[in-house]
């Protein structure tokens, strides 16, 4: 799990509740003091695209990630007003960014550092408002949304949308949700 201010908590799913009863507050489990940004399950070896809101971020080791206190491990280093946004499982080549603006931007995964903490790279060029969301994808599959009704829509060809890290973008495909969020990633069968 990560807080908005750029922490990572680890809760053991065995010191989860059991039972019917009403539960309890995660904040007795853990030392929160933000809201949380992102919920994640653990997965050894695996590898997450962390971002804060203003659009910088990095790659990074999920066995890195792993706090072994209730005050969590800072990852993101957030400037003034900043808060940490998001945290997404790399499954695929590329890196897909939406702003706040409707400008969409395609980059090469590997144009993003692997680091353990820090404040990351400019993911996406904003000239005003910051960044709605971020997604690892194959460039071969293309892109796929939800519509509203619940139709999926595809985009196969990102041609348009590819560019450097750091790029402004260009306005997101006809069709896409209007609150620029890419849907989440299907997990892996088996």
């Amino acid at each position: 799990m990560m807080g908005a201010n750029g922490r990572v908590f680890t809760v053991p799913v065995v010191g989860l509740p059991g039972g019917r009863g009403m539960g309890e507050p995660l904040r007795l489990m853990i030392d929160l003091d933000a809201p949380v940004a992102a919920l994640r399950v653990h997965r050894p070896g695996g590898r997450l695209v962390v971002a804060s809101d203003q659009g910088d971020g990095f790659v990074l080791s999920e066995d890195e990630a792993l706090a072994q206190t209730r005050a969590g491990r800072v990852v993101l280093n957030l400037p003034e007003g900043a808060r940490a946004a998001h945290m997404v499982p790399v499954q695929g080549d590329h890196v897909a960014s939406i702003g706040q603006n409707r400008k969409m931007l395609v980059f090469p995964l590997a144009e993003l550092p692997e680091m353990g903490r820090g404040k990351g790279v400019r993911l996406q060029a904003f000239k005003d408002g910051g960044l709605s969301d971020v997604t690892v994808l194959s460039l071969s599959e293309g892109l796929s949304w939800t519509e509203t009704g619940g139709r999926t829509r595809r985009e196969p060809d990102l041609a348009e949308w590819l560019g450097k890290r750091g790029q402004a973008g260009r306005m997101a495909p006809r069709g896409f949700p209007r609150d620029n969020r890419f849907a989440p990633p299907v997990a892996p069968q088996g």
